[in-house]
């Protein structure tokens, strides 16, 4: 089973299409929030998400902008209601299990936090083991990583959307876990 992981897309509809490009076949997608921006909604991008069956989580931006002050405002300028309330009603974490695997999608950490930052050298980032499950793909950080912790398989697929700054300018990423071998890589490109 192969899963492709999108995060913090932030309404770049030509990034998530490239991204999802680059996957290749895949049986689910799952999205780590951050889908749309603080202040900015995306039709594209949640429809397309929701046309896909993909397993998505709100960010701390889905969080500002369902919820935090002028939300009302923000929502009466949204031009599909039925796609706004879809992304409204999605989880802040997800857990399943595919082929015997446990697995945590959240979009910073998997302990109780105000969205911390916790990049693969983080002096936090061992807490990941702490988790219990077999796989936690989390987004947030812009960073991607795919490493073990302890006995837990740590996935980020880094930003789709916006990217991580490198020396040729910004570089965005997704990701491919093969959930029956445990194997996952992360996917480089620029649109």
């Amino acid at each position: 089973m192969r899963i492709g992981v999108v995060s913090d897309i932030h309404c770049n509809i030509a990034a998530l299409e490239h991204a999802l490009g680059l996957m290749g076949p895949i049986d689910q997608l799952f999205a780590l929030g951050d889908v749309i921006d603080e202040f900015r909604f995306s039709a594209p991008v949640v429809g397309l998400l929701r046309a896909r069956g993909a397993l998505t989580i709100r960010g701390n931006h889905e969080q500002v902008f369902f919820d935090g002050p002028g939300a009302e405002a923000r929502l009466g300028a949204v031009e599909d209601a039925a796609l706004a309330n879809w992304l409204a009603t999605r989880p802040s974490e997800a857990e399943l299990e595919l082929l015997g695997q446990r697995m945590l999608l959240v979009h910073a950490t998997p302990w109780p936090s105000n969205y911390d930052y916790v990049p693969p050298g983080s002096s936090a980032f061992s807490r990941f083991a702490e988790v219990d499950a077999d796989i936690v793909l989390y987004g947030h950080t812009h960073q991607p990583v795919v490493r073990k912790v302890g006995s837990t398989l740590v996935i980020n697929p880094g930003s789709t959307g916006i990217g991580r700054p490198h020396d040729e300018g910004f570089v965005q990423s997704c990701a491919v876990l093969d959930v029956a071998t445990g194997a996952a890589r992360i996917i480089d490109f620029r649109t």
